[in-house]
């Protein structure tokens, strides 16, 4: 498996747990990491979407929101909503991967991880996002559309 994908794998994992309990993130983090054997050289990626997600979680989940109106954040499944912040941190906030590879990365998680229909919904929401051009620089609290 590419790097890049265990990566995310791995961070999808921590942001579930940290989801779902008051665990440590760098304790969280370091301990995925270490369990699946990941190389110490590559965990700053990791590292690098757990903590960016966490640090804009509100805004991506105001994005959700707005794509998935009729599904509330807290109700929504966990892994599902972690999915989403995952591949908006992504291609919204990092920018550093291309919004196709980020949806289809956020589709092969949903189908390793998510019910049987979270990989359509992913596919959804990240979808009407993905036209809507929009962007934030880390050190912005606010976001505004590029036009």
């Amino acid at each position: 498996m590419r790097i890049r994908r265990r990566g995310r794998k791995i961070a999808i994992q921590a942001l579930y747990e940290l989801d779902l309990t008051d665990h440590p993130p760098a304790r969280v983090v370091g301990a995925r990491i270490e369990d699946e054997e990941f190389p110490q050289e590559s965990a700053a990626f990791v590292h690098h979407l757990v903590f960016g997600v966490l640090q804009h979680k509100e805004y991506l989940d105001s994005l959700i929101h707005r794509c998935a109106p009729e599904w509330p954040i807290d109700q929504m499944a966990p892994i599902d909503r972690n999915i989403l912040r995952l591949a908006l941190f992504e291609f919204i906030v990092d920018g550093q991967t291309p919004v196709k590879v980020a949806i289809n990365e956020a589709v092969e998680l949903a189908k390793i991880f998510g019910s049987d229909s979270a990989p359509r919904f992913v596919n959804g929401v990240l979808g009407s996002l993905a036209g809507e051009n929009l962007s934030i620089t880390p050190s912005q609290t606010q976001v505004s559309p590029n036009k």
